[in-house]
Protein backbone atom coordinates (compact mmCIF):
# COMPACT_ATOMS: atom_id res chain seq x y z
CA UNK A 1 0.00 0.00 0.00
CA UNK A 2 2.85 2.40 0.82
CA UNK A 3 4.33 1.82 -2.64
CA UNK A 4 1.06 2.80 -4.31
CA UNK A 5 0.83 6.02 -2.29
CA UNK A 6 4.48 6.86 -3.04
CA UNK A 7 3.99 6.24 -6.76
CA UNK A 8 0.87 8.41 -6.75
CA UNK A 9 2.76 11.24 -5.01
CA UNK A 10 5.66 11.04 -7.46
CA UNK A 11 3.25 11.03 -10.41
CA UNK A 12 1.37 14.03 -9.04
CA UNK A 13 4.62 15.92 -8.47
CA UNK A 14 5.78 15.25 -12.02
CA UNK A 15 2.50 16.43 -13.53
CA UNK A 16 2.27 19.62 -11.48
CA UNK A 17 4.38 22.66 -12.18
CA UNK A 18 7.26 23.63 -9.99
CA UNK A 19 6.92 27.35 -10.61
CA UNK A 20 6.94 29.53 -7.55
CA UNK A 21 4.91 32.66 -7.17
CA UNK A 22 6.79 35.86 -8.03
CA UNK A 23 7.98 37.68 -4.93
CA UNK A 24 7.76 41.10 -6.59
CA UNK A 25 7.22 42.79 -9.94
CA UNK A 26 10.85 42.42 -10.99
CA UNK A 27 10.71 38.69 -10.28
CA UNK A 28 7.49 38.28 -12.32
CA UNK A 29 8.94 40.23 -15.25
CA UNK A 30 12.23 38.35 -15.26
CA UNK A 31 10.54 34.93 -15.03
CA UNK A 32 8.07 35.77 -17.80
CA UNK A 33 10.73 37.17 -20.13
CA UNK A 34 13.11 34.26 -19.52
CA UNK A 35 10.36 31.71 -20.14
CA UNK A 36 9.37 33.52 -23.36
CA UNK A 37 12.95 33.57 -24.63
CA UNK A 38 13.33 29.88 -23.76
CA UNK A 39 10.12 28.96 -25.59
CA UNK A 40 8.55 27.74 -22.34
CA UNK A 41 5.10 29.19 -22.92
CA UNK A 42 3.51 27.12 -20.15
CA UNK A 43 5.79 28.82 -17.65
CA UNK A 44 5.25 32.23 -19.26
CA UNK A 45 1.49 31.70 -18.87
CA UNK A 46 1.99 31.06 -15.15
CA UNK A 47 3.54 34.54 -14.74
CA UNK A 48 0.97 36.30 -16.94
CA UNK A 49 -2.36 37.90 -16.08
CA UNK A 50 -4.76 35.50 -17.73
CA UNK A 51 -7.55 37.20 -19.58
CA UNK A 52 -8.76 36.60 -23.12
CA UNK A 53 -6.53 39.23 -24.74
CA UNK A 54 -3.36 38.17 -22.92
CA UNK A 55 -3.97 34.48 -23.69
CA UNK A 56 -4.42 35.39 -27.36
CA UNK A 57 -1.21 37.45 -27.38
CA UNK A 58 0.75 34.66 -25.69
CA UNK A 59 -0.60 32.13 -28.20
CA UNK A 60 0.55 34.41 -31.03
CA UNK A 61 3.96 34.72 -29.37
CA UNK A 62 4.13 30.92 -29.22
CA UNK A 63 3.23 30.60 -32.92
CA UNK A 64 5.92 33.16 -33.81
CA UNK A 65 8.49 31.32 -31.69
CA UNK A 66 7.65 27.96 -33.25
CA UNK A 67 8.39 29.17 -36.79
CA UNK A 68 11.93 30.18 -35.82
CA UNK A 69 14.66 27.85 -37.02
CA UNK A 70 16.73 25.92 -34.47
CA UNK A 71 19.62 28.42 -34.67
CA UNK A 72 17.33 31.35 -33.85
CA UNK A 73 15.72 29.42 -30.98
CA UNK A 74 19.18 28.67 -29.58
CA UNK A 75 20.14 32.35 -29.81
CA UNK A 76 16.95 33.29 -27.95
CA UNK A 77 17.66 30.73 -25.20
CA UNK A 78 21.26 31.91 -24.85
CA UNK A 79 20.40 35.60 -24.70
CA UNK A 80 20.53 37.59 -21.49
CA UNK A 81 17.88 39.93 -20.16
CA UNK A 82 19.15 43.47 -19.65
CA UNK A 83 16.82 45.63 -17.55
CA UNK A 84 16.98 49.31 -18.50
CA UNK A 85 14.47 50.67 -16.00
CA UNK A 86 12.09 49.15 -13.48
CA UNK A 87 9.68 51.81 -12.33
CA UNK A 88 6.83 51.48 -9.84
CA UNK A 89 3.86 53.52 -11.07
CA UNK A 90 1.99 52.83 -7.84
CA UNK A 91 1.72 49.99 -5.32
CA UNK A 92 0.09 47.63 -7.84
CA UNK A 93 1.61 48.58 -11.23
CA UNK A 94 5.26 48.46 -12.29
CA UNK A 95 6.79 49.15 -15.71
CA UNK A 96 9.73 46.92 -16.65
CA UNK A 97 11.80 48.23 -19.58
CA UNK A 98 14.44 45.87 -20.95
CA UNK A 99 16.23 44.49 -23.96
CA UNK A 100 17.77 41.10 -24.56
CA UNK A 101 21.20 40.44 -25.97
CA UNK A 102 19.73 38.62 -29.00
CA UNK A 103 17.92 41.77 -30.10
CA UNK A 104 19.79 44.57 -28.37
CA UNK A 105 18.56 47.28 -30.76
CA UNK A 106 15.01 47.29 -29.40
CA UNK A 107 13.83 47.87 -25.88
CA UNK A 108 10.49 46.56 -24.69
CA UNK A 109 8.38 47.78 -21.81
CA UNK A 110 5.97 45.42 -20.11
CA UNK A 111 3.44 46.29 -17.45
CA UNK A 112 3.36 44.12 -14.36
CA UNK A 113 0.31 44.28 -12.15
CA UNK A 114 -0.40 43.08 -8.65
CA UNK A 115 -3.71 41.27 -8.44
CA UNK A 116 -4.88 39.25 -5.45
CA UNK A 117 -1.42 39.65 -3.88
CA UNK A 118 0.27 38.15 -6.97
CA UNK A 119 2.50 39.96 -9.47
CA UNK A 120 1.66 39.12 -13.11
CA UNK A 121 2.68 40.42 -16.54
CA UNK A 122 -0.03 42.18 -18.55
CA UNK A 123 0.92 41.77 -22.21
CA UNK A 124 -1.83 44.06 -23.48
CA UNK A 125 0.27 47.05 -22.62
CA UNK A 126 3.54 45.94 -24.25
CA UNK A 127 5.50 48.81 -25.74
CA UNK A 128 8.34 48.31 -28.24
CA UNK A 129 10.80 51.12 -28.76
Amino acid sequence: MKKIVLIALVFAACNGNSYKKAEDAQDAGREFIRASLDGDHKKARFYMFQDTTNLFLLKQQEVDYNVLDSRQKTLHRESSIRPVEIKAVNDSVTLYRYYNTYNSKDTTTIRIIKTDDTWLVDLKSIIKM
